[in-house]
């Protein structure tokens, strides 16, 4: 099944991908992109399995996305050297403790760079003190590989030994920044070319100046990593877990010109037109903003028409996108505003279709 997955085929499926992306931008005015490799192996900082159970055994499995065939999964090769040493270790524990093993349905790995990992344990069951007792000796065990902690979940129930996030360090530029990633909440998954992302932005807005409003901005990924390139940076995030860590890296990274407030990019608009005002607002004088910079990584369906009116509004745009066919869609409305000055591609997810892109955009 990972027979593709090889550093032989590296660089034919990288150029397949520019292949690609050459075509389906031939209409936009660029003059090429710039290309961001992966490592070839063991790239992903997370991995989710499905556990399959045979008498007293079990193992991790995956499903063929083309025939839903499931296969045996001993070692997953795109996943980082941590999470296959944890796999494997988990498995062998697991495997004679009834009460760690029966009902376990689903196992997820979050690793960092810095080395650290957190793993959830999902069941079809309601986890008992003893379960904890267990899942206790089960993290002493597994802390002799790194420092890590368990979540069991359940139907309604969450359970963290000892807490629910790692902490991560990206370097950018020279530069060590900390980053709190919550399970699962959204962070990039290939932390390598996600440091190539973040230094590609630093040095794409340099000299920019004035002020960037961040859309979607998570854990504050990309708001952290440009906060020196402007005099302010406002983000938006609905989600409550993110906006949350946002707030813990900011004062990680002792930077003093960050506001995250919790609200969508639609939602900021109407602010922004003063066309509704918002409890969350309260403090904030949205109008002595210089909303000369703007960035967005929206999810895989891209922006909504109002986001793309938004977005229009500035002078420099930055945008991130996961899915090249909805990023073609809203370019095509923006370059009536805006000239593209530059794009990137990085392989976030070697020997797959998926593609991340960056681009660069400035008002005509």
């Amino acid at each position: 099944m990972f027979s593709h997955i090889d550093p032989i085929n590296y660089d034919k499926q990288l150029l397949e991908k520019q292949e690609n992306m050459t075509a389906l931008f031939r209409d936009f005015n660029f003059s090429g992109f710039d290309i961001f490799t992966s490592e070839p192996m063991n790239y992903r900082q997370r991995a989710e399995f499905r556990v399959w159970h045979d008498g007293d055994d079990l193992y991790y499995i995956m499903f063929d996305q083309a025939t839903k065939k499931k296969f045996k999964v001993e070692y997953f090769p795109v996943a980082c050297t941590l999470i296959n040493e944890l796999m494997s270790a988990l498995l062998t524990m697991v495997r004679d403790k009834p009460m760690l093993r029966e009902r376990l349905f689903q196992v997820d790995f979050l690793a960092t760079l810095s080395g650290e990992a957190v793993i959830s344990l999902l069941y079809h069951k309601q986890l008992s003190d003893e379960w904890q007792q267990q899942a206790l000796w089960l993290k002493a065990q597994l802390a002799k590989i790194c420092p890590i902690n368990i979540i069991g979940r359940a139907k309604k129930q969450k359970i963290i030994l000892e807490q629910d996030f790692v902490t991560e360090k990206l370097t950018v530029a020279g530069q060590e920044l900390i980053y709190q990633q919550v399970e699962n909440s959204f962070t990039q998954p290939n932390a390598k070319v996600n440091e190539k992302m973040l230094t590609w932005a630093q040095d794409a807005t340099r000299d920019k100046g004035g002020d960037l409003v961040e859309l979607y901005c998570g854990n504050g990924n990309f708001s952290i990593a440009l906060a020196a390139n402007f005099d302010r940076v406002i983000g938006t995030e609905i989600s409550k877990t993110s906006v949350k860590s946002a707030q813990i890296n900011i004062a990680q990274n002792n930077i003093s010109n960050i506001d995250i407030v919790r609200m969508s990019s639609e939602e900021f608009s109407q602010a922004m037109n003063g066309e509704r005002k918002f409890r969350r607002l309260e403090g904030f004088d949205l109008t002595s903003y210089n909303y000369d910079s703007v960035l967005v990584d929206p999810p895989r369906a891209g922006l909504d028409p109002d986001s793309i009116e938004l977005v229009s509004r500035f002078k420099h745009v930055v945008y991130i996108s996961c899915n090249p066919e909805t990023l073609k869609d809203n370019l095509t409305e923006l370059v009536k505003t805006h000239k593209i000055e530059k794009m990137a591609l990085f392989d976030q997810f070697p020997y797959t279709h998926h593609i991340e892109t960056g681009v660069i955009l400035t008002k005509r």
